[in-house]
């Protein structure tokens, strides 16, 4: 292998493995930290932890388990890979993994860009913006576990790391990847979060990093990087997945909710209320028995509105809440599967993590793009179709679109 990544949640690396494949290199998607050498025929190896809201201490050991791993099968860059939209707190985890892998690498600065433009996410002036709205003005304030308030991410760095923190603004991005090597060169114990406002900006930034051993950033980091060190191949061929299906829905983010709303006018559906959840009346083996009676894939949610959720996370406690929810979806997914489901829409990155784990799934293989961020997948030795959604990412109609690609073959 050539290029590693290690992602700190599902749904964000299927998101860059997408990216990588995209860019012309084999790429695999690892569930957790694989037991053994890395499958042949690949280039490049995504492994997805569950490390975004953990304890910081935890999320760096199994970061740097990771990055052992990949080492080992000769990666010669490591990618740390977080959400577009920086989620995080105070405590951590990116400041705190960025720093404990570049100490590993041996790196003395990192390169740090969340930027995703093609799917509205941009940084200027060291400010993230969500389209046309600053970070802490699109939804994602409300997040519930991860509520991001300030859209200056110098500042959210800086609050997570003993690193100082600089800044390579736009005009030097616009002037190329010289003036960016330049502007990080005689600096020690840095991260630069770097501008970014287009996929050009993403290439020069790739181009800047080639010789690095580690960067961070968003999936759109990948767009230069790959070509690095991609060359000429062949892209597998896609075989879908038939039969029954369902849509698995846990993120309360803006662009989720309206997709929630949108498939209700043509499937049936089920709330998963977090209060029944965790008072015990949600029963899945009734909630299977009903799934498999729909000729229209169902949509089992517990996407409901931020003011809903908050009310349940202050009744029964914010992490036994969102606990809860992820062990249903947990064991849901592996219930499901169990009965003949063949495809499984998720949207969420923690229900995410959920689904595949309930799968028991170890590896994944990428197929072709449904939206922006998000791949089809194959669970390796299983005749099961997946589409990981980040919480923001897709339109209106993404889980329709994505029940029929994971259907077809290309």
């Amino acid at each position: 292998m050539k290029l590693g990544v290690i992602a700190d949640d599902f749904t964000g690396a299927s998101d860059i493995a997408l990216m990588i494949s995209e860019g012309g290199m084999p790429t695999v998607q690892y569930v957790g930290i694989p037991d053994r050498p890395a499958d042949p025929g690949f280039s490049a190896g995504v492994i997805s932890l569950k490390s975004r809201t953990i304890p910081a201490r935890d999320a760096v050991q199994q970061s740097l388990e990771a990055c052992d791993w990949l080492s080992d099968q000769g990666c010669e860059q490591i990618i740390f890979k977080f959400c577009s939209t920086f989620d995080s707190t105070d405590d951590g985890n990116i400041g705190p993994v960025a720093e404990a892998l570049a100490d590993r690498l041996g790196e003395t600065s990192v390169l740090v860009c969340p930027a995703f433009p093609e799917n509205g996410r941009t940084v200027y002036q060291g400010h993230l913006f969500v389209h046309d709205k600053l970070l802490s003005e699109s939804g994602m304030q409300h997040h519930p576990l991860t509520p991001m308030t300030d859209p200056d991410i110098r500042r959210v760095l800086t609050r997570q790391t003993s690193w100082q923190i600089g800044h390579v603004p736009l005009s030097v991005v616009d002037s190329g990847a010289a003036a960016i090597l330049t502007a990080t060169s005689s600096q020690s114990r840095t991260m630069f979060i770097v501008d970014a406002v287009s996929d050009a900006d993403l290439i020069t930034i790739g181009q800047a990093a080639a010789n690095r051993k580690l960067v961070a950033g968003g999936s759109g980091i990948a767009l230069g990087l790959a070509e690095n060190l991609a060359s000429s191949q062949n892209r597998s061929r896609w075989n879908g997945c038939s039969g029954k299906a369902a849509v698995l829905s846990g993120s309360c983010s803006n662009a989720t909710r309206q997709q929630v709303s949108t498939y209700q006018t043509k499937a049936p559906f089920r709330e998963l209320a977090a209060g029944d959840i965790m008072n015990g009346k949600v029963e899945i083996a009734e909630i299977v028995d009903w799934t498999m009676q729909q000729d229209t894939p169902p949509l089992l949610f517990t996407s409901a509105d931020p003011t809903i959720v908050k009310e349940a996370q202050r009744i029964h406690g914010r992490d036994e809440s969102a606990a809860a929810i992820e062990t249903l979806f947990h064991k849901l997914a592996a219930a499901l599967s169990e009965a003949g489901v063949h495809r499984i829409v998720v949207a969420g990155g923690e229900t995410s993590g959920a689904v595949v784990s309930g799968l028991k799934a170890d590896s994944l293989e990428i197929g072709p793009k449904i939206a922006a961020g998000v791949p089809a997948l194959k669970v390796s030795g299983q005749p099961l179709a997946l589409a990981l959604k980040s919480g923001n990412f897709g339109g209106p109609d993404f889980f329709s679109e994505a029940l029929e690609i994971l259907e077809k073959t290309a």
